[in-house]
């Protein structure tokens, strides 16, 4: 496997991407597993990367899977995708928490990993 720098754009190209932003306004709304769903099609004008984050989101996509996709980090992607929320073009929405109820017992967790380490 050949690793490469996560950082591929040039700094310049990412401080045009995001109007010079380094940071979203509002950190907390897009975490990593926040989902996205476009609400519009792309528009004649919009920037590329907006476009294929529309495109990306026909379906819902988490964070994490578009900065991936985009090939851009994280922070970029964030700034990126709280312009199209502000803009009324896409929806996010966190994975529900779980309930207590919902998880299993901590006795069903001790036995699946003592099978696995068993293995």
């Amino acid at each position: 496997m050949i690793r490469r720098p996560v950082d591929t754009g040039s700094p310049d190209r990412l401080y045009t991407v995001t109007g010079g932003r380094s940071r979203p306004v509002d950190t907390a709304v897009f975490d990593l597993v926040t989902l996205v769903v476009s609400e519009c099609d792309p528009t004649p004008g919009m920037q590329s990367e907006h476009v294929r984050i529309l495109t990306l989101c026909r379906h819902p996509a988490a964070v994490v899977e578009i900065a991936a996709d985009l090939q851009l980090p994280i922070t970029v992607v964030r700034i990126l995708l709280e312009d199209l929320l502000d803009a009324g073009r896409i929806t996010a929405r966190r994975p529900r928490a779980a309930a207590a109820a919902d998880l299993p017992e901590s006795a069903l967790l001790k036995e699946v990993l003592h099978g696995l380490r068993n293995l």
